[in-house]
């Protein structure tokens, strides 16, 4: 049985070292694929679960020479590695920073001719050396031994010359001036500083995926009767009557029995303000409960929440690589070779051709194998990857696959469905129109027959007095004709509210003005409930599908952004282009079936435009599927979810703008990295081989060569963590 799990993987050091267990993996047989991602340590490995088990995954990842930390989704085992894995490379730094300073002060002290310092340098640095560097050769001899080239080869080179050639200079076997042994102990600790600063960096990228995993809940009080038993949430069962706690966190997906409270939804949507939530609303695992406490019924426990399958959502597309890193992953492979030829004709150069001393043309090899290191390259893209789909976790915006990052920038049209997408999906009052009767009265008449029927327009209207704080009248009794309309009596008249045809069968005269403007609604799709009154119509209400709050700022927020804006419907035209119209919107597609929208995308794609589609249905998912850029919208069916790129949690239509603007940003991001990356790399390389000796004198020590490395990955990194503070909706306002 096909399956996808993810792990996570400790000791990789640069890119090439998930490659390397790339490789290890892809000799199972079972495994059908493999991806690892060396910046958040996650592999997503696709197996047959009847083949391999999780100890022959562990046996291979730990064969070739990495750390198996065990399945992904544990926050708190994370943390503690983490951190675990933070203080060893601290302290390797601080022990080799200190001892690098005693070393060069014995050195260049006045001390007498007949003190052994040579020895006394043996004896100081060599076990400092072996405690800072051993991850370093460890990882370099397993990488050899698996004949992967990684960073950690060249690393050991470096390094290893400095301390080999000192140990050879104390014997004797070489000149004194050979003695390298600060510059070994300085070197290997900026290597451990560098590795220190770059993964404390990254692990801030990955922030948002820590806090989704710090919503779980451990304990839930589960009802049983007159009693309450407090059990673990992976005991949760569907069906299950849960007390939840004011303070507490919802233990699983369900909705409320009894009580009432508001819920904190702002770690999932991104939204700050609470929501009050009674009997028979739905609520989500995670969220906070703030104030009142009720009893729940659970639906979807476990890995079926919707907090779960965000989690998963973020993981995948944070481990997912857009078509920047595959290119910088393929140049990091030929990189690091070609390095070692520099690094070798370099020596070759100075010392054969231009009769350098052998101590200075070390020195050269050394700085540019270690100043060569790829790994701000590698580190590029998938810690912007992370940091962008991270923040957009945060602000209720779901990116399902890194490559939409990359397509944000190219987008051109953003067609939007209209029921359900732009609109609620829901019947709405959108107007009132009388004709010699007070409105007032008219509308508390019909709030009052409409409150006895169910039909969703009757709901709509007495909503609508509702919001207008109009109190709906009181009858004893009201009669309906089904799909017709409803009738009763009030102090001896007769009132009754429903269709044209209603009112006409019961004897009701429709006046001209109500009729042409009941034919003028049908005609843009629009529906007419007449409210009569001792036989004569009085007046009628206008019934529509409802905007969505915030459509038409969305649309002009897009507009803004350069992009043409569409709207594609089953509608009749008149009717299309009246909610566009309304909203700004430059063409209208109409009279679309449901079939039909996923060619109109492909029509659009071929006539050259970059198309981003957002929909909710399951007749969208076609279209959601073959758009560059697929935006579904939280409400949308299961099937619209799996088929869409990015999910708006928030069903904020200007989340949409904000979605493309944060993929705009962090595809701008990554190219900023690779340019300083490669930036770096063309720069320093020749100032490291010496390029600028011979005419201003100038060199650059190996051990700073090493601090110049470790800074550089630092940078690229530091400029993605710039992501996690970004706000698109700040950032495109309309005429900003």
């Amino acid at each position: 049985m096909k399956s996808t799990i993810a792990v996570k993987i400790a000791g990789m050091s640069c890119v090439m070292c998930s490659r390397a267990v790339e490789q290890a993996l892809s000799k199972i047989d079972g495994i059908y694929s493999s991806t690892v991602d060396f910046s958040s340590g996650r592999a997503e490995i696709l197996l047959d679960t009847s083949l391999v088990s999780e100890q022959t995954i562990q046996k291979a990842i730990e064969q070739a020479g990495y750390r198996y930390a065990g399945t992904s989704g544990n926050a708190g085992r994370d943390d503690e590695l983490t951190t675990h894995d933070l203080f060893r490379k601290k302290l390797r730094f601080s022990i080799g920073l200190a001892s690098g300073t005693i070393a060069m002060a014995l050195m260049y002290l006045p001390l007498p001719a007949a003190f052994p310092l040579q020895y006394i340098l043996f004896a100081l640095t060599t076990p400092v050396f072996l405690f800072i560097s051993y991850p370093i050769f460890s990882a370099a001899f397993r990488a050899v031994k698996n004949a992967v080239l990684t960073m950690d080869v060249m690393y050991a080179m470096g390094i290893g010359i400095s301390y080999f050639s000192s140990v050879l200079g104390t014997f004797g076997i070489l000149p004194h001036e050979f003695m390298y042994y600060e510059t070994a102990l300085f070197l290997s600790s900026f290597l451990m500083l560098g590795r220190f600063l770059e993964a404390r960096a990254r692990g801030k990228t990955s922030d948002a995926i820590r806090n989704l995993m710090k919503l779980q809940p451990v304990i839930a009080h589960r009802v049983n009767g007159d009693t309450i038993i407090d059990i673990s949430c992976e005991e949760i069962r569907a069906g299950d009557m849960l007390l939840v706690k004011p303070g507490e966190a919802i233990p699983a997906d369900g909705s409320i029995v009894s009580g009432e409270s508001s819920i904190d939804q702002s770690m999932l949507t991104g939204e700050p303000l609470p929501v009050f939530r009674g009997p028979g609303d739905a609520i989500t695992g995670g969220c906070i409960n703030l104030d009142g406490s009720f009893t729940m019924k659970a639906e979807r426990t476990g890995n079926d929440t919707v907090l779960q399958r965000i989690i998963r959502i973020v993981e995948e597309a944070q481990g997912s690589k857009p078509a920047l890193q595959k290119l910088a992953d393929r140049v990091v492979g030929y990189f690091i070779p070609v390095i070692l030829i520099i690094a070798i004709a370099v020596f070759a150069i100075w010392f054969f051709v231009l009769n350098a001393s052998a101590s200075f043309a070390i020195a050269r090899l050394i700085s540019v194998l270690v100043i060569a290191c790829p790994c701000a390259l590698g580190l590029a893209t998938p810690t912007a990857v992370t940091a962008g789909i991270g923040r957009g976790a945060t602000l209720g915006i779901l990116i399902k696959h890194s490559e939409a990052l990359e397509l944000s920038e190219k987008i051109t049209t953003v067609v939007f469905d209209k029921t359900g997408t732009l609109t609620t999906g829901a019947p709405g009052v959108i107007h009132v129109h009388t004709e010699d009767f007070p409105e007032y009265e008219m509308i508390a008449l019909a709030a009052g027959l409409e409150s006895h029927a169910s039909h969703p327009i009757a709901r709509a209207i007495v909503q609508f007095a509702s919001s207008r704080y109009i109190a709906p009248l009181a009858f004893q009794s009201v009669s309906a004709e089904s799909g017709m309309g409803v009738f009763s009596t009030l102090s001896d008249h007769e009132v009754c509210a429903g269709s044209m045809r209603f009112l006409r069968k019961r004897g009701y005269a429709i006046t001209d003005m109500l009729m042409q403007k009941a034919e003028a609604l049908e005609s843009i799709g629009h529906t007419a409930i007449f409210v009569g009154k001792d036989t004569r119509s009085i007046g009628l209400f206008e019934i529509s599908d409802t905007l969505r709050v915030h459509a038409r700022e969305a649309v002009a927020l897009l507009k803004n952004m350069g992009l043409s804006v569409m709207m594609i419907t089953g509608d009749n035209r008149r009717a299309a282009q009246s909610v566009a119209a309304s909203l700004g919107i430059d063409e209208a597609i109409a009279e679309v079936l449901p079939e039909e929208k996923a060619e109109k995308i492909r029509a659009l794609q071929n006539d050259g435009s970059q198309v981003a589609f957002v929909g909710d249905g399951i007749n969208d998912a076609p279209a959601l599927a073959v758009a560059d850029i697929g935006i579904a919208l939280a409400t949308a069916t299961d099937i619209a979810l799996e088929a869409g790129s990015a999910v708006v949690l928030t069903n904020d239509l200007r989340d949409v703008p904000s979605a493309l603007m944060l993929g705009k940003k962090t595809a701008r991001r990554i190219r900023q990295n690779i340019f300083w990356a490669f930036a770096y790399n063309i720069l320093l390389i020749p100032v490291a081989a010496g390029a600028l000796y011979p005419v201003w004198g100038i060199t650059l020590k190996p051990e700073l060569a090493g601090l110049a490395m470790a800074l550089s990955s630092v940078t690229v990194v530091t400029l993605s963590l710039g992501l996690t503070r970004y706000s698109p909706r700040r950032n495109n306002a309309p005429n900003s």
